[in-house]
């Protein structure tokens, strides 16, 4: 779209590099107009304090640098925010940039606002220090400190947010970039889950701009083109709907309202529509007096102009979590334009716009979170607090913490009636941990309206959900495809992360216990003292180092007696373990659906009936293979100590297993098709066909197939040798298919 692309500076910016910031009566006058009680010598303390600090201090635009945390301190008091916060906002930087300290801080203004800073100052480091590898990491230090005070959070975004509307002064294509992604994946998000709407929107906007400006200035220009088109049937709509409810009696004022850019983008992408689907171009905010009027005014427009079907919403009987209320619906004006109207009290409007700093409010001398007007804030950041605490990689978190922020959302109820928000498409089972993750970890069952449901239901507005429990805390690996939020899969997780350290202590403690006594050495030495020579820090940890494969019998040897010779350590060869009467551990069946600490090997695909042995596999505990692979051979000779496996009992009881072919197949028509066959009636099951390598009259191909136990797959595999159109086929040995090497 060659000369349509504006730059971020042309699509919407304004002000230049000396534009203009309150000056310090401004900014005390601005504060008072709310709060008339407001130390008026405090805050301007404070910005005599920063214009001092930052001194001769420049922005990239040219500006005095003091003029960033005024202009920080302007977009806070539009949140009506306390005194301290503005302070916060004033001197948020000083700590960072200048000579200040926080004890010179507290000093001079108080303790508190000493902790706001300091608080914003670590966040602004995060922010420094932060690649897309850290991400993770910076973000949940972020969230425990925000939790901590959530005005460190609203001062930090209007610090991102000043720092937006410059981010065109910024030369560097790249930090730009960067940024403008940090911000519309963490901040937006984290400012719509705090309810402050007007700070959310215009963060997203900006960094549409630096990340898709074709595709902002595409949305912008159909926006524009909409808006010539619709202009006169929306201003009737305006008249009309003024006109309707001045003449009812009912005091209310009207807004009207344009949807955003990157809304509009966001939605187009999301619904899979066009620009002319979209319902809610236009909206219209109807601000009464009372929740009365709010259902009277309602009443009046329904019976007026059609409604569409389905576009109803009481979010005033049922609020979102970040505590908006209103009602939704959308009518059909003349030349059948749609136009979404939001009724709600003024009361309502104020959440709406300011979010969490709307509850903030002046009583009895000082300013403190006012529990009137809604639950407390932080309750708004506990599912991301709640992922914190369940632990695991920085990187799982940043997954956790996206699906918890970016979706849409269901509202569900438990049976006593308490409300449960949810993301669009979520099941029973996010709905167990959003009410409690006792119940997840324990949930076997639902119920939803009062049958009983597999738990993969996708719940649906209104359901009401019981959760059935079996008092059991079991890890279901499968469950992760079928949560979608951040909290269920974090403490999915963490459950089995919990079984595999168990798994992995007890497989540790045989191998210690199975070296020690092929040693002679039970009862003589001292495990703590191994366990510090390794770094493994307690005897827990070394069991649970030996079990993940971390560290082998050999240096656990080694560290029992430092500068022992290896050739003293007894050995063992395949041929040792190939009886169930010697073999250290048991898998398959139960066994193995629950133990996570030996897995089973893809080379060779040991499936009951075969003889098998396990070798370390390095972090992941131990691989299972069958006796005979060429990897296991390998690994002896290369030094790992394996250890002695047999199949459970019932191993071939519990379910087919899957063993692998490797045949080389005459090129000609119908050969898949005549394999095919020959599998089919052994009764096997073709599950995935890979094709190894290609020749002019043969493919080498390999063929994973369902069978129930070893005696099974060579008889499958006699049927295969008898086609006319195979050369030779044998069992995968480890060797064969370099793409599945462990």
């Amino acid at each position: 779209m060659t000369g349509e692309t504006a730059s971020p500076t042309q699509a919407g910016y304004t002000g230049g590099i000396h534009s203009s910031f309150l000056t310090c009566d401004d900014l005390i006058e601005a504060v008072l107009a709310y709060d008339p009680d407001a130390d008026k010598e405090q805050l301007r303390l404070a910005y005599t304090y920063a214009k001092q600090k930052h001194g001769t201090q420049t922005r990239k635009s040219g500006e005095p640098y003091y003029a960033h945390p005024v202009n920080v301190a302007a977009i806070l008091i539009k949140l009506h925010l306390d005194s301290a916060s503005i302070i916060t906002g004033l001197l948020h930087d000083t700590v960072e940039d200048t000579d200040a300290t926080l004890a010179e801080i507290s000093d001079l203004f108080s303790p508190e606002i000493a902790d706001l800073v300091d608080g914003v100052t670590k966040l602004t480091q995060l922010e420094l220090k932060s690649t897309r590898s850290r991400q993770g990491e910076n973000l949940q230090k972020f969230v425990l400190a925000i939790t901590r005070d959530v005005r460190v959070l609203l001062v930090k975004l209007a610090d991102r947010l000043h720092n937006m509307r410059t981010l065109h002064h910024i030369q560097k294509s790249s930090k730009r970039i960067r940024i403008a992604r940090e911000t519309l994946e963490i901040y937006a998000p984290l400012a719509r889950r705090i309810g402050v709407q007007k700070i959310c929107s215009e963060l997203e906007d900006l960094a549409f701009q630096f990340l898709d400006p074709q595709a902002y200035v595409t949305t912008t220009k159909r926006l524009q083109m909409v808006r010539e088109t619709h202009m006169k049937s929306v201003q009737q709509l305006s008249a009309d709907l003024t006109h309707l409810v001045m003449d009812s009696g009912l005091g209310a004022t009207i807004y009207g309202r344009e949807k955003r850019p990157y809304s509009i983008w966001r939605k187009l992408q999301q619904k899979n529509i066009t620009f002319n689907q979209l319902a809610d171009v236009y909206a219209f905010r109807i601000v009464v007096d009372k929740v009365q009027d709010c259902y009277a005014v309602l009443g009046l427009i329904h019976t007026s102009w059609r409604c569409v079907p389905d576009r109803f919403r009481d979010f005033i009987s049922v609020p979102k979590p970040n505590h908006y209320q209103s009602l939704h619906t959308t009518v059909i004006g003349k030349g059948n334009i749609r136009i979404e109207l939001q009724i709600r009290t003024k009361e309502m409007h104020r959440i709406a716009e300011q979010g969490v700093a709307a509850h903030w409010r002046y009583k009895q001398g000082e300013y403190s979170f006012d529990t009137d007007t809604g639950g407390n804030p932080i309750e708004l950041l506990k599912p991301l607090l709640e992922i914190v605490e369940h632990g695991g990689d920085p990187d799982d978190f940043l997954e956790h913490a996206r699906l918890e922020m970016f979706q849409d959302q269901v509202f569900t109820f438990t049976p006593d009636g308490k409300l449960i928000a949810l993301p669009e498409g979520a099941t029973a089972i996010d709905f167990a941990y959003a009410v409690h993750t006792d119940i997840g970890d324990e949930c076997v069952g639902v119920r939803i309206n009062g049958r009983e449901r597999p738990l993969r239901t996708p719940l649906q507005n209104g359901d009401s959900v019981m959760i059935i429990r079996g008092g059991r805390k079991e890890p279901n690996p499968g469950w992760e495809s079928m949560v979608v939020t951040g909290r269920a899969r974090s403490a999915i997780r963490r459950l089995i992360r919990q079984s595999d350290r168990k798994s992995f202590r007890q497989l540790g403690k045989r191998l210690v216990e199975r070296v020690l006594v092929s040693n002679d050495l039970v009862g003589k030495v001292k495990l703590g003292e191994a366990a510090k020579r390794l770094e493994a820090g307690t005897v827990n940890q070394l069991y649970i180092q030996m079990g993940r494969g971390l560290i082998s019998g050999g240096e656990f040897l080694n560290a029992l007696f430092p500068g022992r010779d290896r050739e003293a350590l007894k050995s063992f060869t395949a041929r040792e373990l190939i009886t169930d009467e010697t073999a250290d551990f048991y898998i398959g069946g139960e066994g193995l659906s629950r133990g996570v600490s030996i897995h089973l090997a893809k080379c060779c695909t040991p499936i009951p009936g075969d003889r098998i042995i396990a070798i370390p596999s390095k972090g992941r505990g131990f691989t299972a293979h069958v006796v005979d692979c060429e990897r296991v051979v390998a690994a002896i000779e290369a030094g790992a100590e394996p250890i002695n496996l047999s199949w459970r009992p019932h191993a071939t009881t519990e379910g087919a297993s899957v063993g692998r072919i490797v045949a080389t197949v005459i090129h000609r028509s119908g050969s898949l098709a005549e394999i095919a066959d020959a599998v089919g009636r052994a009764k096997g099951n073709i599950m995935d066909v890979k094709t190894l390598s290609r020749g002019e009259d043969f493919f080498d191909m390999s063929f994973d197939i369902e069978v129930l136990d070893a005696k099974h797959l060579w008889n499958i595999l006699a049927a295969i040798r008898a086609c006319a159109c195979v050369d030779s086929a044998d069992r995968a040995k480890g060797h064969e298919i370099e793409q599945d090497q462990e």
